[in-house]
């Protein structure tokens, strides 16, 4: 059973403090999002998780384990698979050669592409010889969260999943969250903007702004006027 926990982390760049006693737990087999408007500390708070920026206070737990300064592809080794904000993937390669990328942190015998990508996505598999670059932004973001699935990851980590993917595979990407909670058993922390689909999609979740958390509570919270507020522009 694997969890992830955030306890009253502070994250600084330069003088400007992005995160303020930030506590989040991304409880085992369940989907947690984070809410909140563009430039309160969503995106942070996942850096700070993987390593990519270092908090200045509090602590990060995985798995029992504190992180410290754990550098990101440690913590990648350790079972965190991180999809980034804009998806990321190498325009130049092919689709297949994005998912090789995965295999930096494996060892030999699992340097594989597990089939279960291609059941959840059936789209890649047609596109294995075409470069990234000439992929949709829906099939890019299809083609990023395989990425990190490659990785076998035990938490996997979401930056902003359906931001600017039409709506039919924004269905799909929802589809293959809830199956690898309910059947491979995967903790999933997501930040997103999407009301509508963390409603469907999450269990827990927490509302942000100005870098603190303001709210936290089931994902049936998001109906309640004064949840709701905190999100409007």
């Amino acid at each position: 059973m694997t969890s992830l926990t955030l306890n009253a982390i502070d994250l600084f760049y330069g003088a400007a403090q992005a995160l303020r006693g930030v506590t989040i737990e991304a409880k085992p087999n369940r989907i947690t999002a984070v809410l909140g408007r563009n430039g309160v500390g969503k995106s942070s708070t996942l850096r700070a998780i993987t390593g990519i920026n270092t908090i200045s206070s509090g602590e990060i737990v995985f798995n029992d384990h504190v992180l410290r300064k754990a550098p990101p592809y440690k913590r990648a080794r350790m079972g965190l698979g991180y999809v980034p904000q804009g998806r990321e993937i190498f325009p130049l390669l092919t689709v297949r050669e994005n998912l090789e990328t995965g295999y930096a942190g494996l060892k030999g015998k699992d340097k594989s592409i597990p089939e279960t990508i291609f059941t959840l996505f059936p789209v890649l598999k047609t596109m294995l010889g075409r470069r990234g670059g000439d992929l949709s932004g829906g099939q890019q973001q299809q083609l990023a969260i395989g990425r990190a699935l490659v990785t076998r990851p035990k938490v996997l980590v979401l930056d902003e999943p359906t931001e600017g993917i039409q709506p039919s595979i924004i269905k799909d990407i929802g589809r293959a969250l809830q199956f690898l909670r309910d059947d491979m058993g995967m903790t999933i922390l997501l930040v997103e903007q999407y009301l509508d689909f963390c409603r469907e999609i999450a269990d827990d979740i927490y509302i942000m702004d100005r870098g603190e958390i303001q709210h936290s509570g089931p994902a049936s919270d998001l109906d309640l006027p004064e949840v709701r507020r905190h999100l409007m522009v």
